[in-house]
């Protein structure tokens, strides 16, 4: 196995050598990921893995039109990159005409650590996490949880001479704590372990199954509702997956507009929300600049390279900004806006025992799960509550209820916000092993809509 650097020259003297192709773009990312499991209340399993892919993208330009092919790799053996070359460039040969075609980026110099060791993680990370765990096992109720951290560095090179590199840590602690027949979860995500507040999580989750020793059935319906950071941001995430401009602009999504055009400037609430991603977000920093291993709906391989900066999605409250690559900015005469891999939104001052305190009657929910997708025309979404939903009555939590289907649009949820708390990093739980970098505000829901009872436990 040599070095990812060797890797980049290898892949652009072979491309060169073959001479197929006009262009040809090449990431590598070399990835450790360690992981710790408990049950029961005590350590269970534990383990590193590591792991490379290589993609070789390549172009051929044919007057105004373009034609590309991608593919990927995971074998670490110097002697099939060949291969991987003339495969991508026949490929790229018998492709049609690419949609997305931009030109070439200019070249740049190799930034200072290019020829740098490439970081590791190991089990060593966890010894905070699992210090805490094991202080509080004897006291506990059952505990149930997983920790993982991984570290990717990311290198990215065109014929051109366009170098990049980036390392990216994320890391995630998921605890599940059950007495009786109630569960309770709490996560966090953290990109290096260090002060991973497993001693509150642990207090928090033995307030809520505290709570779950009263249990009250309810009907379906209508309730207001408190939705936390974590289930704000499972709902966000996936109305950010679908604010492609392209689409938009063709009448297939929910942010089309009657008529044709898109529903960017419509306001959708009067609270000063911003819906925005920013991979210098302290905290939750995140790859600047675009990595593409295939284009899709946002993002082009074209790109491939450019930098990445903060895009407010919706700015107080109004929509704002839709996702579009060079190409697709030029087709429809709109800024180019690229999505972060993190994704923040403001909030207010309240904190949740603020808004408890100051509900009449309604639910707190913890997390959401099994989100899928009802109607993509209008962004309406199914799932699932899970691990605790809470009655709030005279200002106070008065015991658990049962769980719920719920049917919901993050678009309209928007509309019909009427208090957001204070905004905090969060773990989406639904989401979390894809897009783990977010902070949610608490947010109150005067109607939200459970559709049905769930017998899920």
């Amino acid at each position: 196995m040599i070095a990812a650097q060797q890797v980049i020259d290898r892949v652009l003297a072979e491309a060169k050598r073959l001479g197929k192709v006009d262009e040809t773009i090449v990431t590598v990312t070399d990835s450790s990921d360690a992981a710790l499991r408990w049950a029961n209340n005590s350590m269970t399993t534990n383990g590193v893995s590591v792991r490379r892919d290589t993609t070789v993208i390549s172009v051929v330009r044919r007057g105004d039109s373009a034609h590309v092919a991608s593919l990927s790799s995971s074998e670490v053996d110097p002697s099939a990159i060949p291969a991987l070359v003339a495969a991508s460039q026949d490929a790229a040969l018998a492709a049609p005409e690419a949609r997305d075609a931009a030109p070439p980026l200019p070249p740049s110099d190799a930034p200072a650590d290019w020829d740098a060791p490439i970081p590791a993680t190991g089990v060593e990370v966890f010894g905070g996490v699992a210090d805490a765990l094991t202080r509080g096992f004897p006291r506990a109720e059952r505990l149930f949880g997983y920790a993982r951290h991984i570290l990717e560095t990311t290198f990215l090179a065109t014929s051109g001479g366009l170098r990049r590199r980036y390392t990216q840590p994320t890391g995630s602690v998921e605890i599940t704590s059950k007495r009786g027949g109630g569960s309770a979860w709490a996560g966090t995500n953290t990109p290096d372990f260090i002060d991973v507040p497993v001693d509150s999580m642990l207090e928090e989750l033995s307030t809520r199954l505290g709570w779950a020793q009263n249990v009250v059935e309810l009907p379906a319906g209508r309730y207001e509702t408190i939705l936390p950071p974590s289930a704000v941001a499972d709902l966000m995430i996936y109305l950010s997956w679908s604010m492609d401009g392209r689409g938009a602009q063709e009448g297939r999504t929910a942010f089309s507009a009657p008529g044709g055009g898109t529903r960017v400037g419509e306001k959708l609430t009067d609270l000063p929300l911003t819906l925005y991603s920013d991979p210098a977000a302290p905290g939750l920093e995140c790859m600047p600049f675009v990595c593409a291993a295939f284009s899709d709906e946002t993002v082009s391989v074209f790109d491939n390279g450019m930098d990445v900066d903060r895009v407010d999605w919706i700015c107080e409250g109004t929509i704002n900004a839709l996702a579009y690559s060079r190409a697709a900015a030029a087709e429809f005469g709109v800024p180019v806006a690229i999505a972060a891999d993190n994704l923040l939104m403001t909030g207010g001052t309240d904190s949740m025992t603020d808004m408890i305190a100051g509900t009449e009657r309604g639910l707190l929910l913890t997390t959401l799960w099994y989100i899928r997708t009802v109607d993509p025309a209008v962004l309406l979404l199914t799932g699932l509550t899970r691990d605790g939903v809470y009655l709030i009555e005279d200002g106070q939590v008065t015991g658990a209820v049962n769980n719920f289907r719920f049917n919901e649009s993050p678009l309209d949820l928007l509309r019909r916000v009427t208090q957001a708390g204070v905004s905090e990093v969060t773990l989406p739980r639904e989401w979390g092993d894809s897009a783990t970098r977010a902070a949610m505000p608490w947010l109150r829901i005067p109607d939200f809509h459970m559709s049905s009872v769930s017998q899920a436990q």
